[in-house]
Parts: structure tokens; C-alpha cells; sequence
């Protein structure tokens, strides 16, 4: 399943959603009725009682979807390597309203992978929205961060958010310039 839809659910368990565009971490609970509205790079947008919420792929199986599994790194990876399945998950953060992934956006400024040491790695991320007051910024760093938690060897993730430079449509990628018919 990919893009919008309009597919009923009903939770087979509890889990954990987030309020759009609100942020805030709310329980919905087994038997909890709705519709799945977008479903993008393994998370969900769903609409439950008048509200919007974003639902981690981990929690698929609750909607009655397979669950993403987390990325392969190659043995022996490099600091490149991860930096590269880092990028690649990134592109699997979409806004829950703009079917566009947040590096096609251009919304990432900046990616370091630092080795720490018995094999582990931290990640600091230097991120934007494309308006300054946008209500997803939460939700959008959010799901960077879980996005990237789970790859193997990364232990530790600061994604930033960031305002200079200011964002700007030049950022965007030709590809999201014709998705969202700026071209």
C-alpha cells in the first residue's frame, strides 16, 4: 500500500499515535475505529473521531499491516555505509499533508555519523521545515529520529531542528518540484 487511501481499520491492540499536527504522544486503544488517509515510507496517517494521527510502522500490525522491518547495513560497515542507509531512511519521512519525502523537500542541511567506539555509532542531524510556525515540526523530527534509531550500530540520534538558512523551494528536488507542480 502506497499514497492516500481511505481504508477502515480497527486497532487489534493499543498503541502509541501522535497527535497531527499537534505532536503530542496520545494511547489509542484496541477496538479504536478509523481510516488509514496516507500510508508513506512505513508510517501511517490515520483518521480516527475527527483527528489526524501518525502511527510508526512498528505498529503496523495493529492496523492490520506487516510491519517495516528495520534497514541492512552491509558487514564491516563504514561510517559512509550507515550514511548512506541513513540518507535512504530519511527519504522514507514524508509531512503527513505533502506527499513529498523530507530530503526530496530539502529539509536535511546536515548528516554526521560519529563512531563512538565497540562497534556503535552516533548521528547528529541538522533539520528545517518549510515554514518556520509549520505544526509538524515535532512529528517530522520525531519520525527522523525513530527512522534512524533503528538502524544496527547507531546507538545515539540528535536530530536538530534548524531555521538559517531559511528554507526555499530552490531546496527541493526536481522530482518534488513536479509531484507538487511547482515545475
Amino acid at each position: 500500500m502506497f499514497g492516500h487511501t481511505n481504508e477502515p481499520f480497527s486497532l487489534s491492540r493499543d498503541i502509541t499515535a501522535v497527535i497531527i499536527p499537534a505532536g503530542e504522544e496520545v494511547i489509542l486503544h484496541k477496538g479504536t475505529n478509523g481510516f488509514i488517509t496516507q500510508a508513506l515510507g512505513g508510517s501511517f496517517t490515520v483518521y480516527v473521531e475527527g483527528n489526524l494521527f501518525r502511527v510508526s510502522g512498528i505498529d503496523a500490525d495493529a492496523l492490520g499491516k506487516d510491519p517495516v522491518p528495520p534497514p541492512k547495513i552491509p558487514d564491516n560497515a563504514t561510517n559512509e555505509d550507515i550514511e548512506a542507509v541513513i540518507w535512504e531512511q530519511l527519504k522514507t519521512c514524508y509531512d503527513p499533508e505533502i506527499p513529498v519525502d523530507i530530503v526530496n523537500l530539502g529539509l536535511i542541511y546536515r548528516c554526521e555519523v560519529i563512531d563512538i567506539g565497540n562497534g556503535e555509532r552516533s548521528v547528529n542531524v541538522d533539520m528545517t521545515l518549510t515554514a518556520p510556525g509549520c505544526g509538524m515540526g515535532d512529528v517530522l523530527v520525531a519520525d527522523a529520529r525513530e527512522k534512524i534509531a533503528i538502524i544496527p550500530t547507531i546507538s545515539d540520534v540528535n536530530v536538530e531542528l534548524v531555521f538559517d538558512p531559511p528554507w526555499n523551494v530552490g531546496l527541493m528536488s526536481e522530482e518534488a518540484k513536479l509531484q507538487t507542480g511547482l515545475m
